[in-house]
């Protein structure tokens, strides 16, 4: 499931290359009816954690790519695969098309609806108006792992599976450590890597976690392969040694989700 940068990236997208001409909408996959936008202006695109919200100019659609979900930005006369929402700016031939194919929603919404969809969601560290403190007082009074509140989205909006491990090993936090147990200064230590690290993802279009000293030319070390990108220390890195200590690093089922970690960097 993409995380909360590239959610952000395609807010970016649409707001710098979608407004504020009017924009073709249609349905080839005819599991949208695009007539309320169809010849409207985008007035804005908004993303809050793993939430795209685009405004225009009397409907709001909600995206929401889950699992297989993705925004391609394509020439307009391409049109393979499935695609469940198009928009074209200013309708012109030969335009740069958004071609949305298998979200998990997408959908109008009220205002209302969407408000309600905001104030569900948790604080997005990508977000002038997260609210840390707030986030750190549900934390300090649950039992549950913080490997555990990091991936629940009305906690830690937009974090996924490597924004979890990657901060987590960054700052030698177990990810079985309970939130009531982490205390202030390891909170703020995670949100601050949180706050960062996204920010750079949303700048490069990828996720690179390791610090210079770690890098493959500092180590002499081959680059990482893997479909995902960036250089990490922990996430798909099962086996492997730490870039640290050279512990292999751990897998473990936990909540559905796999969980990586070093077990001596990240000591309970």
């Amino acid at each position: 499931m993409p995380e909360g940068h590239v959610i952000h990236r395609l807010a970016r997208r649409f707001n710098t290359d979608f407004r504020p001409a009017p924009v073709s909408a249609s349905s080839p996959q005819g599991r949208f009816e695009p007539s309320l936008i169809d010849g409207t202006p985008l007035t804005h695109a908004a993303a809050h954690g793993k939430h795209l919200f685009l405004q225009f100019t009397d409907a709001i659609v909600h995206v929401h790519l889950g699992l297989i979900g993705k925004f391609s930005f394509e020439p307009a006369d391409t049109l393979r695969g499935q695609i469940r929402l198009r928009l074209v700016p200013d309708g012109g031939a030969g335009d740069i098309a958004a071609h949305l194919r298998g979200p998990q929603t997408c959908a109008y919404i009220t205002p209302a609806e969407q408000q309600a969809i905001l104030d569900a969601a948790g604080e997005d560290p990508l977000s002038p108006a997260a609210d840390p403190d707030a986030l750190f007082e549900r934390v300090r009074r649950s039992r549950r792992a913080i490997g555990s509140l990091m991936m629940d989205q009305a906690y830690f909006a937009g974090v996924g599976n490597i924004y979890r491990a990657e901060p987590l090993f960054r700052q030698g936090i177990s990810p079985f450590t309970p939130g009531r147990e982490l205390g202030r200064e390891r909170f703020d230590a995670i949100w601050a890597d949180l706050v960062a690290l996204m920010a750079d993802g949303v700048a490069t279009g990828r996720i690179d976690t390791v610090r210079p000293e770690h890098l493959p030319e500092a180590m002499e070390r081959a680059p990482r392969e893997d479909d995902h990108g960036g250089e990490v220390y922990v996430y798909r890195r099962t086996g492997e040694p730490c870039h640290v200590c050279g512990h292999p690093v751990d897998k473990q089922q936990f909540e559905g989700r796999n969980l990586f970690f070093c077990p001596s960097c990240q000591a309970l």
